[in-house]
C-alpha cells in the first residue's frame, strides 16, 4: 500500500480505470469533443486490450449514468445463458456438481454482452460528436500498434500458465506458444485489432450477425459449446430504471437486479443512517462490529430473495422500506455478535410472490470497475468482467478476444453447499436465456442533485462491501478521496461467518476486542490462480470526487491495482 497521496486533480474531464492507457484512451475521447458516455465505452474497449484478465469485449457488465440534464439509467448488458441451456447442464452421471465444466472451456460462457451494452450506451447517450468507428479507434490502435507489457501484465500472463495453454488458440495469442511476454516487450494483438476495425466499419451488430459472431459461433460448434448464431442475434443490452436511495442527505443511484449490489447497497446504509457512525471512529472496534452486522443482515437477504428479475419476483420496494430496515435491526446488539447459523431473513413486503430461496455463490475476484465524468458534468459509472481471471480461458480463432465463464454465476445444483459453504438455490438457477445473479454495484452519489462521487470495484461479493466502505469513508469520517479508496477494508457476507480483514485494518487490542464480542477474524484468503502469491488486499475502486463549490476533479486510482490510473484535463 502506498503512503497517503493526492488525488489527481483537473477542471474538466476524468477517467480513472485499471491501466493508464485505458484511462487515456477515455480522455482522447472526451478531448475530441465526446461526452462521459463516449469516453466510456472508449475505456472500456481499450481495457480489453490492455487488462485481458477482466477487461473484456466477451463478456458482459453493468452502467449506472447520470447525464448533465438530470437524466439516468442503468444499462444491464449482462451476460445471458444460451438458450439451449439447461439447469442441470453441470452435473456429471451420479448427479454431482462436476469439477471445471462451469468454469473451464466453452461449455462455460454466457452470451457476451459487453458490445451490445456499449451501443446502447452510444446510441443513445453518446454526444454526437464523436462516431461509432472514432470510439473504437484508441483500442483498436493500441491491439494494432502494440502496448508495452507492464510488470503485473507479466505476472498476471504467467500466473495464468498452465490455464491458459489448455487452449491453442490461448496459448498463441497470451503465451506465445510457450515464449512468455516479458516486462517492457511490445505486444501486438493483431487478430483482436482485426476484430475491432471490422466493428468500426460494420457496427456493433457485427459482433452479433456478422464474421465475429460466425467465428463464435462456429468454434462453438466444434467444440461442444452452446452458444449459437441465433443466441448471439438474440441478445439485446436492457435499460433499466436506476435503483435510488439516499444517505445523511446525498442522493445514491446505483444498480438494481440482476445485481445484488444495489439492493444490499442501499440496505446497508438504511441500517446505517440512524447510527451515529462518525462518533465511534474510523475501524475501531465498535464501529467494525456495527459494520459486520449490518452486511450480515444484508447479504442474508440478498441470499433469500435476488435473481434476475426478468425470471424471479425481487421484493425490492419492500426490502429498502425504512421500517423494515429497522427491524431487520431490532436484535443488534451493541456488545455482542450475532450468529450467522439460523439466521433468518426478514420479511419485506413482497416477500411471499418472491422465489424465496437461497442463491449464494463464490463470484469471481477478476472483474474491473472504472469511473469517468467530463467537463459538462456526464457520468457514468461501470463495471463489467469475464467472471474467472482471463474467463473460461477459450480464445475465439481468428477473433483474439477471450469469453467469460459467467455460467458459474448461476447455481449449479440447487440446495448443496459450494466449496465457500455457501447454499445455492432455486431462484438463480440455470435457465435458457437469463441473466445470472452478480455483486457488480457501479455507484454514482449526488450532493445537491449534482455528481458528487462515482465509484465501483471488482471483487466478487466483496464488491458491495467495498462500495460501502469507500462512500462511507468519505461522508462520516470526511475522508479525501484517496484516504478514502486506500484504507484497509473488511468484510463480512453472512455465510461463511467471520469477518475477512485486509492488513493494518486496526489495532491488536481492537481485534481481541471484537473476538471478545463473539466474531471470528480471518486475514484474506488468497483464491487460485491468484497472480501474486503476497495478494492479500481485494478490490479496486476507481473513484472520482467532484467538488461542489469550486467544480474541481479529484481522480482516485486504487494503489490495489498495479497498472491503475486516474488521468484528467
Amino acid at each position: 500500500m502506498r503512503a497517503q497521496r493526492h488525488a489527481v486533480e483537473s477542471m474538466h474531464g476524468m477517467v480513472t480505470s485499471a491501466t493508464a492507457s485505458a484511462s487515456e484512451a477515455g480522455v482522447e475521447i472526451l478531448k475530441k469533443g465526446g461526452n462521459a458516455i463516449d469516453a466510456t465505452i472508449a475505456t472500456g474497449l481499450a481495457l480489453a486490450v490492455t487488462y485481458p484478465r477482466a477487461g473484456n469485449i466477451g463478456g458482459g457488465g453493468f452502467t449506472v449514468l447520470r447525464m448533465a440534464d438530470g437524466r439516468s439509467v442503468a444499462i444491464d448488458f449482462r451476460e445471458r445463458a444460451p438458450a439451449s441451456a439447461t439447469r442441470d447442464m453441470y452435473l456429471d452421471d451420479k448427479g454431482n456438481v462436476a469439477p471445471g465444466r462451469s468454469t473451464i472451456g466453452r461449455l462455460a460462457a454466457g452470451v457476451p454482452g459487453t458490445i451490445a451494452g456499449f451501443a446502447e450506451l452510444h446510441r443513445n447517450y453518446g454526444s454526437g460528436k464523436v462516431s461509432w468507428a472514432e470510439v473504437l479507434e484508441p483500442a483498436r490502435r493500441l491491439a494494432h500498434d502494440g502496448i508495452i507489457v507492464t510488470p503485473a501484465l507479466a505476472r498476471d500472463l504467467a500466473a495464468s500458465r498452465n490455464f491458459l495453454s489448455q487452449f491453442p488458440e490461448s496459448n498463441r495469442i497470451f503465451l506465445r506458444d510457450g515464449h512468455l511476454l516479458q516486462a517492457g516487450e511490445r505486444w501486438i494483438q493483431e487478430d483482436l485489432a482485426c476484430t475491432l476495425e471490422r466493428l468500426q466499419r460494420q457496427g456493433p451488430r457485427e459482433f452479433y450477425e456478422g464474421e465475429t459472431a460466425r467465428m463464435l459461433a462456429n468454434d462453438m460448434a466444434r467444440h461442444g459449446g452452446l452458444i449459437t448464431l441465433d443466441d448471439l442475434r438474440a441478445y439485446r443490452a436492457v435499460k433499466r430504471d436506476v435503483l435510488r436511495g439516499s444517505y445523511r442527505g446525498f442522493e445514491i443511484l446505483t444498480m438494481p437486479p440482476p445485481s445484488s449490489g444495489g439492493i444490499a447497497l442501499l440496505q446497508m446504509l438504511g441500517m446505517l443512517e440512524s447510527r451515529e457512525v462518525a462518533s465511534l471512529g474510523h475501524n475501531s472496534a465498535a464501529k467494525i462490529h456495527l459494520f459486520a452486522e449490518v452486511m450480515r443482515r444484508a447479504f442474508r437477504d440478498r441470499a433469500e430473495f435476488l435473481g434476475d428479475p426478468d425470471f424471479v419476483t425481487v421484493p425490492t420496494a419492500g426490502m429498502l422500506d425504512r421500517d423494515y430496515l429497522k427491524e431487520r435491526m431490532a436484535d443488534f446488539d451493541p456488545s455482542h455478535a450475532t450468529r450467522s447459523e439460523g439466521m433468518a431473513a426478514g420479511e419485506p413486503r413482497g416477500a411471499s410472490a418472491a422465489r424465496r430461496s437461497i442463491t449464494g455463490r463464490r463470484e469471481s475476484n477478476e472483474t474491473t470497475h472504472y469511473s469517468v465524468i467530463d467537463a459538462q458534468g456526464n457520468a457514468a459509472a461501470t463495471t463489467y468482467t469475464l467472471n474467472g481471471l482471463f474467463g473460461n480461458g477459450v480464445t475465439v480463432p481468428g477473433a483474439g478476444f477471450l469469453l467469460n465463464n459467467e455460467m458459474d454465476d448461476f447455481t449449479s445444483k440447487v440446495g448443496v453447499k459450494n466449496l465457500y459453504g455457501l447454499i445455492q438455490g432455486e431462484s438463480n438457477a440455470i435457465a435458457g436465456g437469463k441473466r445470472p445473479l452478480s455483486s457488480m454495484t457501479p455507484t454514482l452519489v449526488l450532493k445537491d442533485g449534482a455528481p458528487f462521487l462515482i465509484t465501483g470495484s471488482p471483487g466478487g461479493p466483496t464488491i458491495i462491501n467495498t462500495t460501502l466502505l469507500v462512500i462511507t469513508n468519505i461522508i462520516d469520517h470526511s475522508m479525501k478521496v484517496t484516504q478514502a479508496v486506500d484504507a484497509p477494508r473488511f468484510h463480512h457476507q453472512w455465510m461463511p461467518d467471520t469477518i475477512n480483514y485486509e492488513p493494518f485494518l486496526t489495532s491488536l487490542d481492537s481485534m481481541r476486542m471484537l473476538e471478545a464480542m463473539g466474531h471470528r477474524l480471518t486475514a484474506r484468503k488468497l483464491y487460485p490462480n491468484d497472480p501474486e502469491a503476497s495478494a492479500r488486499y481485494w478490490g479496486d475502486a476507481e473513484s472520482i470526487l467532484i467538488d461542489s463549490k469550486s467544480g474541481t476533479r479529484f481522480g482516485a486510482s486504487d494503489p490495489r491495482s498495479a497498472d491503475s490510473a486516474a488521468i484528467g484535463y
